[in-house]
C-alpha cells in the first residue's frame, strides 16, 4: 500500500453517522487492548474496530515478555533477589536505543514501570516470582524473569548495572502472548466496549481543521461512518508484512528471511496517520535477531567475517549480534561462528538458528582453508584470542569473562550469512511521532487534534536494532496503549 495514494475521508461528505463512539481504536492486539480499557476506565464510551476475525494481533504470537523495572525493582525482581532503580533502567535504555533514544518517553516508562507491572496484575495477568538466569531467549516453563537484552554485556555493562527486566507472563514456553491477549480480552468484555471484528477500516475522517472526526470502516462487505467524539486511537502494528514499505524505508531488512507479526502489519495505521498530517520517523529501525543460542554453550565461539576477523561480542542479546551481523554483510560475503566441537549441541537439541555446518577441521589451518578465507587470517585471530582467553580477558571487543575459554580442536564454522539459511527474523519500530501522552504530532510536532497512536503503529520507547531487549515492545505497547487511551478519553469532544 503506498502511503501517498492513503487519503482522509472528508468530514464535509458525511451525510449520516452509522456509528458513533467517544473512543475508535483501531487494532485490537496488545496496545489497543490496553488503550480501550484505559479509555472505558475513564467512563468513555469506546469501540474497537479488528481487521482480523479474533482479537490478538502480534501481541498474541509474542512469547509474552514485558520489560518492566525500576523503583527499587517488581515484586518478581525482588523476590530473585534483585533491586533495580529507575536511573539504571534510564541509562541502560538510552544507551541501548542510541542517538534516536527519546529521552522523555524512556524516562516517562521507566518511572511508570513498576505501576504498570501492578495494573496488569490488577487485570489477572499472572507473573509467577521466579527467574531463569541462564542464557536463553525465553523460558520454556512458566518461569518468568530473565536478562532479555544486553545488560550484562559491553558497553551497556559500564553504562547501568545490570539487572533483569524481562517478564514472561506466566505460560509455558511460547504461550504467554497469548494467555496476555486472552486476559485483556476477557477484561474488554467485562466493560462492555463494543469490539467489532472482521472490520477493516479504511480511512479517517478530517475537517476543514485538519482535526480526525471518526473513520470509515468496511465490515461485512458494508462501508459505515463512525463518528467519535473524542478521537481515534491507532494501534495496528508495523509494517513488516508490507515489502514495499521495507523496500523504501528498510532496505537492511531484505537480507532478513522471515518478518515476526501479523498478516495486518502491513503499515496501514502509520499510512493512515500520514494521510492526516502525521509525521511517521525511525523507519529505517528495526528488532532484527540471530538467534544462535540456546544452547548458550556456543556464545564460547567468535563470529568473524570472510577475512577471518572478529566484529562483536559474543556474549551480546542475540538482537544486538543479528544487527551487526546484517552490517557486517554490507562489507563482507561471508559470516562465520566459529566454535569447538565439544560446545556444539548434540543431534537431539532443538536450535532456533538452522545454520549449517559449512567446516569442520581439526586444525584452524585445516578450517580456514576449507572456508577460503585469506591465508593466516582466521589462525591470527584465534591466535590472538586464545591468547587472552587464558586470562580470561578480550581486550579487543570486551566479551565478558563467564563466556571465555580457548577455542580448541576440533573445530566447526557455522554458516551465519543472511540469505544462506540461517534464521534471521525480524519486525519494524518505526512509526508516527507522538508525545508521551499518545497524541499523534505532525511535522511541525504540533498535535493533530482527534488522533492518538500507540504500539509499533507509534514510535515508541524501542528504537534501535542494535540495542533491542526483548520485552521492550510489548512492555512499550501496552504502557502506551494505556496512555494512548487515557488521554483520549479525558480530551474535549471535537467540534
Amino acid at each position: 500500500m503506498d502511503s501517498q495514494k492513503h487519503t482522509t475521508f472528508p468530514f464535509s461528505e458525511v451525510k449520516h453517522w452509522d456509528i458513533t463512539t467517544d473512543v475508535a481504536v483501531v487494532g485490537f492486539g496488545g496496545a489497543g487492548a490496553c488503550a480501550a480499557i484505559s479509555a472505558a476506565d475513564q467512563n468513555a464510551n469506546v469501540t474497537i474496530f479488528e481487521a482480523a476475525s479474533a482479537p490478538g494481533g502480534s501481541t498474541a504470537l509474542s512469547g509474552g515478555d514485558l520489560y518492566l523495572g525500576g523503583s527499587g525493582g517488581t515484586p518478581v525482581q525482588r523476590a530473585a533477589g534483585f533491586t533495580d532503580t529507575t536511573e539504571d533502567m534510564i541509562k541502560y535504555l538510552m544507551a541501548a536505543n542510541g542517538p534516536q533514544a527519546s529521552q522523555e518517553k524512556i524516562e516517562t516508562y521507566c518511572e511508570g514501570a513498576l505501576g504498570h507491572y501492578r495494573w496488569l496484575v490488577d487485570l489477572g495477568v499472572p507473573f509467577k516470582k521466579s527467574a531463569v538466569l541462564d542464557r536463553i531467549i525465553m523460558p520454556l516453563t512458566d518461569d518468568c524473569l530473565i536478562f532479555s537484552g544486553s545488560e550484562k554485556a559491553w558497553p551497556f555493562n559500564e553504562q547501568a548495572l545490570p539487572a533483569p527486566r524481562g517478564h514472561h507472563v506466566q505460560a509455558k514456553g511460547d504461550n504467554g502472548g497469548q494467555r496476555l491477549m486472552d486476559i485483556l480480552t476477557e477484561e474488554a468484555n467485562n466493560r462492555g466496549i463494543d469490539i467489532r471484528l472482521d472490520a477493516r477500516v479504511l480511512h479517517l475522517i478530517t475537517d476543514n481543521k485538519a482535526q480526525v472526526r471518526g473513520l470509515t470502516v468496511r465490515i461485512d462487505g458494508k462501508i459505515f461512518q463512525v463518528k467519535a467524539n473524542k478521537g481515534v486511537v491507532l494501534c495496528c502494528g508495523g509494517f513488516a508484512m508490507n515489502e514495499s514499505m521495507i523496500k523504501d524505508h528498510a532496505p537492511l531488512l531484505a537480507k532478513c528471511n522471515t518478518p515476526i507479526g501479523n498478516p495486518n502489519d502491513n503499515g496501514s495505521g502509520i499510512q493512515m496517520g500520514i494521510s492526516a498530517g502525521g509525521n511517521a520517523i525511525n523507519m529505517h529501525e528495526a528488532h532484527v535477531t540471530l538467534p544462535f543460542y540456546p544452547p548458550s554453550s556456543l556464545t564460547y565461539g567468535i563470529f568473524v567475517n570472510a577475512q577471518g576477523q572478529r566484529f562483536i561480542n559474543e556474549d551480546a542479546y542475540h538482537g544486538r549480534i543479528g544487527y551487526f551481523t546484517l552490517k557486517e554483510h554490507e562489507t563482507s560475503h561471508r559470516i562465520y561462528l566459529i566454535i569447538s566441537a565439544e560446545d556444539y549441541p548434540d543431534e537431539h537439541f532443538q536450535s532456533y538458528l538452522n545454520a549449517d555446518i559449512c567446516a569442520t577441521g581439526e586444525s584452524i589451518e585445516e578450517l580456514e582453508a576449507e572456508l577460503e578465507v585469506p591465508q593466516g587470517s582466521l589462525q591470527s585471530t584465534v591466535e590472538a584470542y586464545n591468547h587472552y582467553a587464558k586470562q580470561k580477558s578480550d581486550p579487543s571487543l570486551h566479551k565478558h569473562k563467564d563466556w571465555i575459554k580457548p577455542l580448541l580442536p576440533p573445530f566447526a564454522a557455522l554458516d551465519c550469512t543472511p540469505g544462506r539459511g540461517a534464521y534471521f527474523p525480524y519486525f519494524t519500530l518505526g512509526g508516527l511521532e507522538t508525545s508521551v501522552q499518545g497524541e499523534a504530532l505532525n511535522f511541525n510536532k504540533q498535535k493533530i487534534i482527534g488522533l492518538y497512536a500507540a504500539g509499533r503503529t507509534a514510535c515508541g520507547v524501542p528504537r534501535s536494532a542494535s540495542g533491542y531487549s526483548s520485552g521492550t515492545s510489548i512492555g512499550d505497547a501496552t504502557f502506551s496503549g494505556r496512555l494512548a487511551g487515557y488521554t483520549a478519553a479525558n480530551s474535549d469532544d471535537i467540534h
